[in-house]
C-alpha cells in the first residue's frame, strides 16, 4: 500500500529522462502509422505509467494517452482538486477527469479525430474498458524494448537496492527470538522512514514459504524476502538469518551462480522474465535459506 508523500525529484529525474522515453513510443507510433497510444495504469501496474510519465497511483485507476504529436493526456478518476500535484509530480499539462475511462477515451478520440488507436500491451486493458471500445480500431502495441532501463532509472534503482539492504541486514541480525510481525513492523517502520512509498515483507523457514503461522517466534534460521519501491522503482532483496558458516556458504552459492543465473529468475516490478540479462532479480536456496538480489547484466545493481 502507497503511503506518505509522492514528490519528483528532479535532479535525479530530470524532465528530459521522460523526453527520451517518450520519444521512442513515439517512434513505434510512426512506425506503425498509430496515432496515439493508451497505456491502462493502476495501483497493480502503475510501472509502464510511471517509467513514461511518472505518474503513480494512491489507489485509483488511469488511462495514460500518448499522441504521436503533442503532450500526454492522463485520463484519471481522481478528484480535480490533486490536479496541481498531479501536475507538479508527473510530465502532464492535460489531465481530464474520467470516472468512465471508456467515455472519456471515446471523447478525446472523437475530439481529435482518430478512428484507430494503440493500445500498450493490449491483453492488459481489462475487458470492461476494452468492451465499451466500440466503433474505435484497437492495434496491440507490445512493450517490448520500450521500458529497458536507462541510466536514470538504473540510478534509482540502486539508490533503492543500497536502502533495501542496508536496513534488512541490520534488522534481520536482530530479529531472533522475537516474532515475525515485530520485525516486520520494525522494517516497515524504518523503510517508511527513508522514503519507501510500498514494500512486501515475506517470511520462509526450512524452505517454507510463506511463514507457517503469523505471530511465530523467529528461531536460528529463517529468510526474509523484501520488495521495496523507492521512488517508483521496485527492486527485490532476500537475506537470510543463521549461523555464520551457513551464511557464508550461502552467499558463496548466490555469487558462484550469479555468472549462469542458476536459480529463480524474475523482474523487480513482478513481471514473468525469461530471458537472461538486463535488469532482473535472481533468488538461490542452500538447505532451506534463500539469498536474492537485484542484478544488471550479471553484477549486482
Amino acid at each position: 500500500m502507497k503511503r506518505g508523500l509522492i514528490a519528483w525529484d528532479r535532479e535525479a529525474l530530470p524532465p528530459a529522462v521522460f523526453d527520451a522515453r517518450l520519444a521512442k513510443v513515439r517512434a513505434a507510433l510512426i512506425e506503425r502509422d498509430l496515432p496515439a497510444v493508451v497505456v491502462y495504469s493502476d495501483v497493480w501496474r502503475a510501472n509502464p505509467a510511471r517509467f513514461l510519465t511518472n505518474f503513480m497511483p494512491y489507489w485509483n485507476r488511469s488511462l495514460v494517452v500518448i499522441p504521436r504529436e503533442g503532450g500526454p493526456v492522463l485520463l484519471c478518476g481522481l478528484s480535480p482538486r490533486v490536479y496541481p500535484w498531479i501536475r507538479s509530480v508527473t510530465v502532464f499539462e492535460d489531465i481530464r477527469p474520467a470516472s468512465k475511462l471508456a467515455q472519456s477515451l471515446l471523447q478525446l478520440c472523437d475530439e481529435r479525430g482518430w478512428k484507430r488507436l494503440g493500445v500498450m500491451d493490449w491483453l492488459v486493458l481489462p475487458n470492461e474498458v476494452d468492451s465499451q471500445l466500440t466503433g474505435l480500431e484497437r492495434v496491440n502495441l507490445p512493450s517490448g524494448g520500450l521500458f529497458d532501463s536507462d541510466e536514470a532509472d538504473l540510478a534509482m534503482r540502486s539508490r533503492a537496492a543500497a536502502l533495501a539492504r542496508r536496513i534488512l541486514e541490520r534488522e534481520i541480525a536482530s530479529g531472533s527470538g522475537g516474532t515475525d510481525y515485530e520485525l516486520a513492523g520494525r522494517l516497515e517502520r524504518e523503510l517508511r522512514r527513508e522514503g519507501a512509498e510500498d514494500l512486501a515483507i515475506l517470511f520462509s523457514t526450512a524452505g517454507r514459504i510463506p511463514f507457517p503461522a503469523r505471530g511465530a517466534i523467529l528461531r536460528d534460521r529463517y529468510s526474509l524476502v523484501l520488495a521495496l519501491e523507492y521512488m517508483g522503482h521496485w527492486v527485490k532483496i532476500a537475506r537470510a538469518h543463521a549461523p555464520t558458516a551457513e551464511l557464508d556458504a550461502l552467499r558463496s552459492h548466490f555469487l558462484s551462480v550469479l555468472p549462469t543465473g542458476e536459480g529463480r529468475i524474475e523482474h523487480p516490478d513482478g513481471d514473468a522474465f525469461g530471458v537472461r540479462g538486463r535488469l532482473f532479480v535472481l533468488t538461490v536456496d542452500l538447505d532451506g535459506l534463500y539469498y536474492g538480489d537485484t542484478c544488471y547484466e550479471g553484477p549486482l545493481l
